[in-house]
């Protein structure tokens, strides 16, 4: 291999998030449009003498490892010998943000092992028991996901700006996933199919988000009122919410405005449908 492999592991947004049922294996069907934007960890890849993973950056926990770390969890799952590569992974992305970062991570391992000839890829239901999220990123393209996570449909979206802010709070897509009763089962199944509708609109999660924490209400409050802005809307399980503009200026001044407000809190400017993300 060469000295070194870097892959670009981008952040995504879940336009909608909508919560069909609870399946009889403990999953959920869901329905979401996810679209990639340009916020990213970056993988790489080092020759070694031994395997190892190292992260850095921002979101880097204290000691550089993750407790239950997703990159280990892929290898017992693909059931390869670990590689003498030393993977580090640069942060950029909040954790437990509804972001992906963490299966956004996994795929990016995955496209390296598969640059070294390392790995073949395996179908959709086999990556979601390592991340629910897996298959979107291995799927590298905005879409339609349905089921449990293991149907995408290729889809394109418009282009758009996104303010992304982070309350201060973590999600946990496990216990949020938990926290679902049969009052937030109500998309009207008919309309489950492979085609956007007029029933795709929200976050499920929002309701259970606010209930757990009121500021979460007010930052999206606060999106929502913002100049330019065409919808505001909690990201996944959360906890990251985003404002949506037609144009960047509009984002800008509302990341000014919004900096004002909460000096102390993540934001970050994004955008989709980008050329740097056309060649991951």
């Amino acid at each position: 291999m060469l000295d070194s492999i870097v892959e670009q592991s981008p952040a995504k947004i879940n336009l909608f998030l909508k919560v069909i049922s609870k399946r009889v294996d403990g999953f959920h069907n869901i329905r979401s449009g996810v679209t990639l934007v340009n916020l990213c960890d970056e993988v790489i890849a080092k020759k070694n003498s031994n395997f190892k993973i190292t992260y850095k950056g921002n979101f880097a926990p204290s000691n550089n490892v993750f407790k239950n770390c997703i990159i280990e969890r892929l290898f017992e799952k693909i059931e390869i010998k670990k590689p003498k590569i030393h993977f580090i992974i640069n942060k950029n992305i909040p954790v437990q943000s509804g972001l992906g970062s963490a299966s956004s991570n996994v795929a990016a391992v995955l496209r390296i092992l598969e640059r070294l000839d390392l790995y073949k890829s395996m179908n959709y239901n086999e990556y979601i028991s390592i991340g629910s999220d897996v298959p979107l990123f291995v799927n590298q393209s905005d879409c339609l996901i349905r089921e449990k996570g293991n149907k995408i449909i290729n889809q394109i979206f418009p282009k758009y700006f996104f303010l992304i802010v982070k309350p201060n709070i973590n999600c946990s897509t496990s216990e949020m996933y938990q926290q679902l009763n049969s009052k937030y089962f109500n998309y009207m199944v008919e309309y489950d199919l492979d085609n956007i509708n007029e029933y795709d609109v929200g976050n499920d999660f929002e309701e259970i988000a606010i209930r757990n924490n009121k500021e979460i209400m007010n930052i999206l409050t606060f999106l929502r009122d913002l100049s330019g802005a065409v919808f505001s809307r909690m990201t996944g399980s959360g906890s990251c919410c985003f404002a949506v503009f037609e144009n960047l200026e509009s984002a800008i001044k509302a990341q000014k405005k919004f900096k004002s407000s909460y000096p102390k809190l993540w934001n970050f400017v994004a955008q989709n449908n980008n050329t740097i993300l056309n060649k991951l």
